[in-house]
Parts: C-alpha cells; sequence; structure tokens
C-alpha cells in the first residue's frame, strides 16, 4: 500500500526534473539553432535560384560552412551544434517522462520524441565534429550521403521495396508536416495568449507558410526516393539540395525554388518564435 505514493511522488519529482529550468533553456536554445540553419538554408537557396550555385550547397552542410567562413566561425559552430545537444536532451525527456499537454504521455508520442532525440543527436555531433576539425562530418552533401545510402539498400535482397516503403514514409511525412501547418497544430504547443494580436498573427503566418514549405521539400524528397526504387537508379535519390534546386526546374522556373526558399527562412523564423513561447 505504501509503495503506490512513493511510486506517484517519484513520477512527480521525475516529471520536475524533465521540465527543470536547465532542460527548457536546452529546449529553447535548441529551437534556435534550428532556426539558425533553416535560414540559412533558404538563403543558400535564394542565391541557387539567381546563380548557378557555384560550390554552394544547400543544405544543413551548406550552412555549417557558410557559418564556419564568417568571423569567430568556429566559436558559433560550437555554440550551434552545443544548442542542438540541448534540442536532443529536450526530446530524450519527452521520450522518458511524457511531452507537455494532457495526452503528452501516450505510447506515440514518446516514441517519435525519441525519433527526434536521435535525429538532433545525430546533427548536434555532425556540427561539433565539423567544429573540431572534421570537416568532412558536418559538411557532407546532403545529395552524395543519400546517392550512397540508396546504392547501398538497392543491393540488399529485397532493397528496392526497402527503398521504394521508406520513400514513400518521407512522403507521408511530409505531407503530414505540411498538413499540420496547414491545419496550425502548432498552436496548441505555443502560449498564443502572451502574443500580441500582431504577433499572434504573424507567428501563425511564419507556421502555417514555413511547415508547409518544409513538408513539401520532405515529399518531394521522398518521392525521388521512389523513382530510385522504382527505376533501380540510386542516382535518382536526392538529398536537400539537389531537391531544392529541383523546383527550379519547373515551368516556373526559379520563382518556385525562391518561394520554398523563403517558405524555410520562414521556418526557420518560426523556430525562434518557438525558443520564446514553445510550451515545456
Amino acid at each position: 500500500m505504501a509503495t503506490e505514493p512513493t511510486t506517484a511522488r517519484g513520477r512527480v519529482h521525475a516529471q520536475r526534473a524533465a521540465n527543470s529550468s536547465a532542460v527548457s533553456a536546452a529546449a529553447r536554445a535548441g529551437f534556435v539553432a534550428r532556426g539558425v540553419i533553416y535560414v540559412l538554408i533558404g538563403v543558400l537557396a535564394v542565391r541557387i535560384a539567381f546563380s548557378d550555385g557555384g560550390g554552394e550547397q544547400a543544405d544543413r552542410g551548406g550552412a555549417i560552412a557558410e557559418i564556419a567562413q564568417k568571423p569567430f566561425g568556429t566559436v558559433l559552430l560550437w555554440l550551434l551544434g552545443t544548442a542542438l545537444a540541448g534540442m536532443a536532451l529536450w526530446r530524450l525527456s519527452e521520450a522518458v517522462f511524457g511531452q507537455a499537454g494532457p495526452d503528452g504521455d501516450k505510447p506515440g508520442k514518446r516514441a517519435m520524441a525519441a525519433g527526434r532525440f536521435v535525429f538532433y543527436g545525430f546533427v548536434s555531433y555532425s556540427v561539433l565534429s565539423y567544429a573540431a576539425g572534421e570537416k568532412g562530418s558536418g559538411s557532407g552533401r546532403s545529395d552524395k550521403n543519400s546517392h550512397d545510402v540508396t546504392a547501398k539498400a538497392l543491393e540488399w535482397p529485397g532493397g528496392q521495396w526497402i527503398v521504394g516503403i521508406a520513400g514513400a514514409a518521407v512522403v507521408v511525412a511530409g505531407g503530414w508536416i505540411a498538413a499540420r501547418a496547414l491545419m496550425r497544430k502548432f498552436q496548441k504547443h505555443l502560449k498564443m495568449a502572451e502574443m500580441s494580436q500582431k504577433t499572434s498573427k504573424a507567428v501563425t503566418f511564419l507556421g502555417m507558410f514555413g511547415g508547409t514549405a518544409r513538408g513539401v521539400v520532405f515529399a518531394v524528397a521522398g518521392g525521388f526516393a521512389i523513382a530510385a526504387a522504382v527505376q533501380h537508379q540510386p542516382g535518382k535519390a536526392k538529398g536537400m539540395d539537389d531537391t531544392l534546386r529541383s523546383f527550379s526546374q519547373t515551368p516556373a522556373g526559379p520563382w518556385l525554388l525562391v518561394l520554398i526558399a523563403v517558405g524555410l527562412v520562414a521556418f526557420g523564423v518560426f523556430s525562434f518564435a518557438n525558443a520564446r513561447w514553445r510550451k515545456l
């Protein structure tokens, strides 16, 4: 009989630890870091739209390389990587203790938080490795990585099915991201009541526009993976850089790429808003 109250108290203490000021600060720093990366990717994509692209790449590696070229670039990369590690820590706390909100303890939400923990942990590691001098770690082209991974997967037994299913999953994920953005699902995670009416409208627009653009990029990248599986050609798979460049090859020319790029910048700014008003 005495163990039940003890267990309940333990859960309360665990929840408090998960929602501690340190973890909250780490999460908010992580949102800032994510915003910086998306803003830079969007800016790089705009440059590519109106030029031959040169050696620039509109993906995470390109954003890291862009930061590294700035004054105190290495210091900034250390800060960025550490902030992303904070994001990973927060996602881990959500996976272990549950998310904020009445339904934050659902197994599905915990599983998604665990997946995000792994993702942000990897991104943090790649940025910190680059800052430490391993230049091939954080700045590798996403396109080459996609080609290499797809080529290896296609060599496996049932490789075409594996790549095709993975591509379909990315398409679904992209559609899910875009749909949730258009339905303003993000608002339940933000302290909308603390914003002025003008700020609320701006944040809502950024979330809808930015989230939709992000979802479209995911969905198109997934479509290329499906094409690689169907045609058994690893080169058909594209990372973020080539996926973004493909928008400029449509009848709309560079303007569709510009629209998507501005949307990614909007998502970056929306991430800054999350750093300020996210419920943690």
